[in-house]
């Protein structure tokens, strides 16, 4: 994934940065321990913001491995407290998405600027020719992030991804994606 995604990313309103194990207690307090922004994720809400250093050590494998490479989200007007974290992971020439902001910053454009900045980024890649996303089929807020960040609905994939905080059993999602 190192050759496809840069450590850091930018936009006009946002920095994007790998993440660092001091991150933790900001994560905690932001979105890993908030049922509301975990919702629609696939793991359930951290007790501890130990769980949230758990989390980063498995983040920053990702990154050795070349397998993820999770990017904290921060305005450039707050560098010190991230807004939320976007998390690519690599498949041969595929790079799917997945996002969460916490709640204070939910309806602000972030969450789109973000994954479109990655995106264009992954994209633009000689060995990447597909960045994808989904979302529950009941979370018409991100499937908004999504055509925002110029992706297309591709389908509607039947009791495809369990949600762990809504259902032990598998939820109907809406399959994103945008190909060059």
């Amino acid at each position: 994934m190192h050759d496809a995604l840069p450590e850091q990313l930018g936009t006009s309103r946002l920095s994007l940065r790998r993440p660092r194990p001091e991150d933790a207690q900001a994560m905690f307090d932001g979105w890993t321990a908030d049922p509301e922004t975990t919702r629609f994720l696939a793991w359930r809400p951290h007790r501890t913001v130990a769980e949230t250093r758990v989390f980063l050590r498995g983040v920053e494998a990702e990154w050795q491995r070349g397998s993820g490479a999770a990017l904290l989200i921060f305005a450039h007007t707050d560098a010190a407290r991230p807004l939320g974290m976007i998390h690519p992971r690599r498949r041969g020439h595929v790079v799917r998405t997945g996002y969460v902001l916490r709640r204070s910053a939910w309806g602000n454009g972030i969450a789109a600027e973000a994954l479109r900045a990655l995106t264009d980024a992954v994209l633009a890649h000689p060995a990447i020719f597909r960045a994808e996303a989904f979302c529950d089929a009941e979370n018409p807020a991100s499937a908004r992030v999504m055509e925002k960040a110029g992706m297309t609905c591709e389908a509607r994939l039947r009791r495809w991804f369990i949600h762990p905080n809504l259902s032990p059993d598998p939820r109907d999602c809406l399959f994103f994606a945008r190909t060059r």
